[in-house]
């Protein structure tokens, strides 16, 4: 039951993006639309995972001098494979999400993650708390950019729902990932709440 509790615990109590506010660069950067959403959410869930997985496995043998700096790189060893790997198999995705790949080995959420709980804590449940937190950050940037998909251009993955001259210009550029996230919170934390 115990680590059912920490899978969860990314989706609802401690979703990094709705609850916890980490990890906003990616959030705002990236959610135009609701596959760079989901291609941010994923590449990120990889890392957060497999960075998981090697600390908790490490965790004694690197003195506490250079804990941090090692769980930096232990990250960007994966970064650097979702990299190669989206920039050779989905070009289109790695064009669209740009700076913001790299940008994961200083992620907020990967790493406190990896200090907070990996470091802590066995194989096991370091796996499941990064599976849950990373699945829980997929959610969050994917709902944000189907919002503000719909809303800006008419659209949900590419599948036109509406025609986009009716669509909001807002919601696709900067201020609308700002309005479309405030109001995503207020109506988690409004159900959260009751």
């Amino acid at each position: 039951m115990n680590q059912m509790n920490n899978f969860t615990k990314g989706f609802i109590k401690e979703n990094p993006v709705f609850v916890l506010l980490l990890g906003m660069c990616p959030t705002l950067g990236v959610t135009s639309s609701a596959i760079n959403g989901l291609g941010m959410g994923l590449a990120t869930t990889f890392v957060l995972v497999m960075a998981n997985i090697v600390v908790s496995m490490v965790k004694n043998f690197i003195p506490d001098k250079v804990r941090i700096p090692s769980f930096i790189v232990i990250i960007a060893t994966f970064v650097t494979i979702v990299e190669l790997v989206m920039k050779g198999y989905l070009p289109a995705l790695f064009d669209s999400l740009g700076l913001f790949i790299p940008l994961i080995v200083v992620n907020c959420v990967v790493l406190g993650r990896a200090e907070a709980f990996a470091s802590k804590n066995n194989l096991l449940s370091s796996l499941i708390d990064g599976l849950g937190m990373g699945l829980g950050f997929a959610f969050a940037l994917t709902l944000l950019g189907g919002v503000r998909e719909f809303l800006g251009a008419g659209t949900i993955f590419n599948m036109t729902v509406y025609p986009e001259k009716y669509g909001m210009l807002l919601f696709i550029l900067a201020p609308g990932a700002f309005i479309a996230l405030g109001y995503l919170i207020a109506i988690i934390n409004h159900f959260r709440k009751a």
